[in-house]
């Protein structure tokens, strides 16, 4: 770690860089290695792509949803409390997880490891940004992204392993060497949490914001089967509506808000959450295809499957440490824009993948282009919405950039059956590829319109 971040960093602080990855690790990891194992569940549990759908979105409700409020927390009571609270409830959801009987306990638990997972991000990046300050930060985020984009990338592959030789149900465990391993690492901390006195915690704003989305994505995701002329859909679409948009009429008036709308007047913390947007609801869209079409309608194992996203994985590894060092000495506009027109080209590519399906000719092309994309992009655009903010407010500015990008898979995946035309089949995978391709260009697009350089 001491060559990869910097001989300047002290022990302490390279001792806070390993905390960070191995917190955030837990919450990527799972958020990406369910992927793989969507076909077994169904398989055994029942419910097709609802079923799928929901396993992915029960988690992404709450994990979108309770990370403002974590946010919050964590800036009020402190980091490392903040991250132990969510790795022991993450722990103990896994467990649950592994052991449900059916789909509706599984979704349940999902919502609940959701939770405890929105805890651990928006602390485990403040710990980087209060500890270590700039110009060793950027290189330190850089590698904080690569181990945690890795995680969230290389997860299929664990994934894949765990399914085809063992269960889809250990899958939910592999967690628990890294959650105990971090809850130990802690207590080698010299660092003491620091709590700012007087704030208060809007509970009822965190409520709100996580109705508003779990009525919407329900609607969204049952309404292919139920038709938007459904009462049942219809409802749950207004009420989703009308509770966010309480929710945002509350952040306006309340003292202490989970999402200070303010934040959006600072130029390149608007514009890095636009392009966050698009950029992960491309990469949720892509993982989540890629992972379940692979198997479903190439035929391959769930290990090959997983194996698909490796190249991605070791492009991020060995680029994008890298490429937060350039961009701390460059800029970060040009890599915001190059890196998702880069990834935009990687998704059209799978274009060519057909019913005589060939990984080498088809998809690891794709892989190549995407990852050298990828590493481009997530150090820079970490840095430039982090960075436009002050060290004081670090953890809830990454929370509301974490929220988003988890809001932006949830509403993609919750559209999937739409965007596939309800099968994920040859021609629902190219309509995918298509829409996952136009996200990552808007995404480059917004960041050359939105986002602007620091004088040197």
């Amino acid at each position: 770690m001491a060559d990869a971040v910097g001989e300047r960093l002290t022990a302490q602080q390279r001792l806070v860089v390993v905390i960070a990855i191995l917190a955030s690790f837990v919450s990527f990891l799972d958020g990406s290695v369910v992927n793989v194992a969507l076909p077994a569940i169904s398989r055994e549990l029942g419910g097709g792509l609802t079923t799928q759908q929901w396993v992915v979105d029960a988690y992404l409700v709450t994990l979108s949803a309770l990370m403002l409020l974590a946010g919050s927390v964590s800036d009020a009571f402190g980091r490392i409390l903040v991250m132990r609270w969510g790795l022991v409830g993450f722990g103990v959801s896994s467990l649950v997880i592994a052991a449900a009987p059916d789909p509706a306990l599984l979704v349940a638990a999902r919502a609940v490891q959701g939770a405890a997972g929105a805890f651990l991000v928006p602390s485990s990046l403040a710990l980087i940004t209060t500890a270590i300050r700039p110009p060793l930060q950027a290189r330190a985020i850089g590698v904080w992204t690569a181990w945690t984009t890795a995680a969230m990338i290389a997860g299929p592959l664990l994934g894949g392993l765990f399914v085809d030789l063992l269960s889809w149900r250990l899958v939910f465990l592999i967690n628990v060497l890294p959650i105990g391993a971090t809850l130990w690492l802690l207590t080698r901390l010299e660092a003491r949490d620091v709590r700012r006195p007087g704030v208060r915690v809007d509970l009822v704003g965190g409520a709100l914001c996580a109705l508003g989305l779990g009525a919407g994505v329900f609607a969204l995701i049952e309404q292919p089967r139920l038709g938007w002329s459904s009462p049942a859909i219809a409802v749950p679409l207004v009420v989703g509506a009308v509770l966010f948009a309480a929710f945002l009429f509350r952040q306006r008036r309340v003292r202490d808000p989970i999402l200070p709308l303010e934040l959006f007047a600072v130029r390149n913390f608007s514009a890095g959450n636009i392009a966050t947007l698009f950029i992960y609801a491309a990469l949720a869209l892509n993982g989540f295809v890629v992972g379940v079409y692979l198997q479903q309608g190439a035929g391959l194992p769930a290990t090959l499957a997983g194996l698909a996203s490796l190249p991605v994985t070791i492009l991020m590894i060995l680029l994008s440490a890298r490429a937060g060092t350039l961009a701390g000495r460059w800029g970060t506009r040009g890599f915001m824009t190059a890196g998702p027109l880069v990834m935009a080209v990687g998704a059209a590519l799978l274009l060519t993948v057909r019913d005589d399906f060939d990984y080498v000719g088809q998809v690891l092309p794709s892989m190549v282009v995407l990852g050298t994309g990828l590493a481009l992009t997530v150090s820079p655009l970490t840095a430039t919405v982090l960075g436009s903010i002050d060290s004081e407010r670090s953890g809830i500015a990454s929370a509301v950039n974490n929220a988003v990008s988890r809001v932006a898979g949830l509403i993609v995946i919750a559209l999937l059956a739409t965007i596939v035309g309800g099968r994920l089949d040859l021609a629902g995978f190219h309509s995918a590829a298509v829409v996952t391709a136009v996200l990552f260009a808007a995404g480059g697009v917004a960041s050359w319109l939105g986002v602007r350089d620091a004088p040197a």
